[in-house]
C-alpha cells in the first residue's frame, strides 16, 4: 500500500496489524523462523479481511542466543521504546484497533508496554497475540506431538527451510531447560548445542499445514473481533 491507500482505508476502518518477530538461531532452521511466521499467519489472517499488515518488526529480545553466530538482541528498554513508537505512529495516522502479532516468546515485554500505552492512550485498544500457543493453535500442536520446542519439528515449515538444509533424523532429549535459564550465552550454547531445544526435527507437510490452518483462523479470529 501506499500513504494514499492508506488514508482512503481508515475513512471506513482502522484496524492494523503488526507483526512482531526475531533475529536468533533455530537450529536447522532460517535465523528468521520468528518474524517468517508472525508475518506470515498476520498477513493470510487479514488479507479476507482487508485488514493492512505492516512490516514485520524483525529484532526482539533475545540475549540468551548471542553466543550464536547471526542472532541480534534488542535491549529491554530499547525494545520497549520501539514498540511505543511504533504504537504512537499508528494512532497519529488514525489507527485505533492494533494487534500485535507475536512470534517470539522473548518479546513478551511487548504486552506490558501496550497495557502501559493503552493507560496513556484510552482512545487505543491494543491487542497481545502470542499465535503459536493460542489455545486452539498450541492444542493441535499438543496432540500432533507432545514434545514440542523451540527449533525442533514445530518450527519447521516449508517457508522456514533452508535449501537443501534437513536436521538430524532422531528425536532429541529435551534439553535442561531450568539448568540452561540460569547460565550466560555461552553456557546456553553448552547446554543446547546445535539450539534445539528437543524433540524431532521435522515432521510431515501435511502436519504441518493442519497446525498451520488452526493458526491462521484463530489469527483471523482476533483481527475480526478487535476492540469488541
Amino acid at each position: 500500500m501506499n500513504w494514499m491507500q492508506v488514508e482512503d482505508y481508515l475513512k471506513g476502518d482502522d484496524r492494523a496489524v503488526v507483526p512482531l518477530g526475531s533475529t536468533e538461531q533455530h537450529a536447522y532452521l532460517s535465523l528468521s523462523v520468528d518474524s517468517i511466521l508472525s508475518e506470515r499467519v498476520a498477513l493470510e489472517a487479514a488479507e479476507p479481511l482487508g485488514v493492512p499488515v505492516f512490516p514485520v518488526q524483525a529484532y526482539g529480545i533475545t540475549p540468551y542466543f548471542m553466543a550464536y553466530p547471526g542472532t541480534v538482541s534488542l535491549r529491554a528498554t530499547t525494545y520497549a521504546a520501539v514498540i511505543r513508537d511504533i504504537l504512537d505512529s499508528l494512532k497519529i495516522a488514525g489507527f485505533r484497533r492494533i494487534l500485535l502479532c507475536n512470534g517470539h516468546g522473548g518479546n513478551s515485554p511487548a504486552q506490558t508496554v501496550s497495557v502501559e500505552w493503552m493507560g496513556d492512550n484510552p482512545d487505543v485498544s491494543v491487542r497481545f497475540h502470542n499465535w503459536w500457543n493460542a489455545p486452539k493453535t498450541f492444542a493441535k500442536v499438543q496432540e500432533t506431538d507432545k514434545v514440542a520446542s523451540h527449533a525442533s519439528w514445530m518450527e519447521n515449515f516449508p517457508w522456514t527451510r533452508l535449501a537443501n538444509i534437513r536436521g538430524p533424523e532422531e528425536q532429541k532429549p529435551m534439553a535442561d531447560l531450568d539448568r540452561m535459564r540460569t547460565k550466560n550465552p555461552a553456557g546456553v550454547r553448552e547446554i543446547l548445542g546445535d539450539g534445539n531445544f528437543g524433540g524431532l526435527y521435522h515432521r510431515s507437510d501435511a502436519d504441518m499445514q493442519a497446525i498451520w490452518d488452526i493458526a491462521v483462523e484463530e489469527t483471523r479470529a482476533l483481527i475480526e473481533g478487535l476492540g469488541a
